[in-house]
């Protein structure tokens, strides 16, 4: 008979967060959003897409880490 497997620790693992970021600014954006109503996102999304000095653009999927790869190499 074979012997059960053993569940992964549970222990929490330390979260890695970007330069300048902690659990409670994560903590911050994610209330934010989750109170946001539908009204609000929408009008946040809008505002994006008229934020001076800033594109939006609309690429294909599979080339999204090419991009991303290319950005972080600036």
């Amino acid at each position: 008979m074979s012997q059960p497997k053993k569940p992964k620790s549970t222990k929490a693992s330390r979260q890695k967060f970007p330069p300048g970021w902690d659990e409670a600014r994560v903590r911050k954006v994610l209330a934010h959003y989750e109170n946001q109503t539908e009204e609000e996102a929408v009008a946040e999304d809008e505002a994006a897409y008229e934020a001076p000095k800033q594109t939006v653009m609309i690429v294909p999927t599979k080339l999204v880490p090419a991009i991303r790869q290319l950005i972080a190499s600036n």
